[in-house]
């Protein structure tokens, strides 16, 4: 099944379909991002497939591809490997580099309390011992909202409706 929030994509794609973009970081390498995430799906790869969706995040002027996100997160096969999500989140906004760094652990942020209103919280817990151990605050998500750009609001509202939609999902 394709997620109805990305172009549709050749199931074979590899890394060198976003890659050759990456220099660039603009619409095509956004783009690239979206279509593999898609082949990676299509693989049987749902892990990589969003990770490539954080990589079509990190071009600061199209939106982070949240309902993608939230569609992944529901239909993921159980025989599948997909990590969790929001412990992933929480590292990646916690330990952002490069370029548009800011942006980048906003958008991180977003996806964090995106992952952890579709994913059953015993199943996918944050990382208690990285908030102890290094004293560290998650930002509700109302202050996640203000930080994020405008090209972010509309894509953010559609993905917490889709979210409010889809039961939990068990692993």
């Amino acid at each position: 099944m394709l997620n109805p929030h990305l172009p549709a994509a050749a199931p074979h794609l590899g890394p060198s379909h976003s890659r050759q973009y990456r220099e660039r970081f603009g619409r095509p390498f956004h783009q690239a991002c979206l279509e593999f995430s898609q082949a990676l799906w299509q693989q049987g790869k749902p892990a990589q497939a969003i990770l490539q969706l954080n990589k079509a995040a990190m071009v600061p002027d199209l939106a982070a591809p949240y309902s993608a996100l939230v569609w992944y997160l529901a239909q993921r096969p159980p025989e599948q490997f997909i990590g969790n999500p929001v412990r992933h989140f929480q590292h990646l906004a916690f330990r952002m580099s490069g370029p548009h760094r800011t942006l980048r652990t906003w958008r991180a942020w977003a996806c964090f309390h995106l992952a952890e209103t579709i994913l059953p919280k015993l199943d996918f817990p944050r990382d208690f011992l990285q908030l102890e151990k290094e004293a560290l605050q998650i930002p509700p998500l109302p202050l996640v909202e203000k930080k994020l750009p405008s090209c972010d609001s509309s894509g953010l509202s559609e993905a917490k409706a889709l979210a409010r939609t889809l039961p939990k999902t068990r692993s």
